[in-house]
């Protein structure tokens, strides 16, 4: 049984990792910290957890953290690399699902995260947990910066377009425009996603840049071994959970005979947690809530120049700790579906 810490569990994402945890067969949470409400029982904090999950919230300190298989980082940016090299010199291993380990670029980081990184050295080891291109590099891993959110949809969406230097279509053009719900700005008073302010609206934010973009660019130029031009905006809409990206690619001439519905089920034919729907086909978000699914449809409109494709996830699951959890199994050599198989909630 693989004994589980959690950094953090007062946030969407911590919640999420005790749901899904609470119910893994290979896996047991034996610490979840946090400094304000040690002591307090989390399932006093968070109802749908009784019955499911008994323990309290500890400070960091009383966690005994070291005493962990594998360690969870459910907290703000900066957290991790604070505290990760004294779990790996211990033997624990550890799952970032903030920015800490993403960017190989300390300067990136620094730019896109207003911090200094604190140990260069470990980006080096730090292994992308994006299983779907770094299944085998992951298994051996003992530190994984997980992939956020909105680069999980984008970087599926893409993949079987650039990956291995395909030349199908214009690498330079592409377009992400994409939408989340409320949950992915975290559990914080912020006046932006105040009911009165997020409900009955729609907006883009970010449009000068944002701090998934290098992320989202880091990955592509990875599978593509070329340079990657990539406009990505994102928007809040008013929902709970879930993303939706809607990506647009230009098609190149010598990609205008290649049968594109084909590339993308080849491709995802194998992996358990991406669906290739049927040609014509347009995914809901509500059709992956609560699961690691993600669904993926493949538009080319009047057979023309552009590709449109389309992504939902849950961007609390497939896009942060059911992803996690995904890596966790990896981590551990345990089946990959294992304590993932949940059907999504409809309505």
């Amino acid at each position: 049984m693989i004994k589980v810490g959690i950094v953090g569990g007062t946030g969407y994402t911590g919640v999420e990792l005790l749901r899904l945890l609470s119910r893994h067969e290979g896996a047991k949470v034996t610490a979840v910290t946090s400094r304000k409400e040690a002591g307090m029982p989390v399932a006093d904090m968070y109802p749908s957890l009784r019955g499911w999950i008994d323990i309290s919230f500890s400070t960091p300190e009383d966690a005994n953290l070291k005493e962990c298989d594998v360690v969870f980082f459910a907290t703000p940016h900066g957290v991790a690399m604070a505290q990760a090299r004294e779990l790996l010199d211990a033997g624990v291993k550890v799952i970032d699902l903030a920015a800490d380990f993403r960017l190989k670029d300390p300067v990136e980081f620094q730019k896109w995260y207003a911090m200094e990184h604190s140990c260069t050295d470990l980006l080096t080891e730090a292994v992308y947990g994006f299983p779907e291109v770094n299944r085998e590099a992951i298994k051996q891993a003992r530190l994984v910066g997980m992939a956020g959110c909105y680069p999980t949809s984008v970087q599926l969406g893409f993949l079987p377009l650039l990956e291995g230097g395909k030349q199908w279509i214009d690498a330079s053009t592409l377009i992400a425009d994409c939408k989340s719900g409320v949950s992915g700005a975290g559990r914080k008073a912020e006046v932006h996603t105040l009911l009165a302010e997020a409900g009955d609206n729609f907006k883009a934010y970010g449009v000068k840049g944002h701090r998934h973009l290098p992320e989202i660019t880091q990955g592509l130029v990875a599978v593509h071994g070329k340079p990657v031009g990539l406009t990505f905006v994102p928007h809040l809409v008013p929902m709970i959970r879930g993303i939706h990206s809607t990506l647009y690619a230009r098609i190149l001439p010598e990609g205008r005979d290649v049968d594109y519905q084909k590339v993308f089920e080849e491709r995802f034919a194998h992996e358990p947690f991406v669906d290739v729907m049927p040609a014509g086909s347009t995914p809901e978000t509500r059709s992956v809530r609560g699961s690691n699914i993600a669904r993926i449809a493949v538009h080319r409109p009047g057979n023309g120049d552009l590709l449109v494709i389309l992504v939902v996830e849950d961007n609390l699951v497939k896009g942060a700790s059911g992803q996690a959890v995904q890596v966790m199994n990896l981590m551990f050599g345990l089946p990959e579906r294992q304590g993932l198989d949940i059907v999504p909630l409809l309505p």
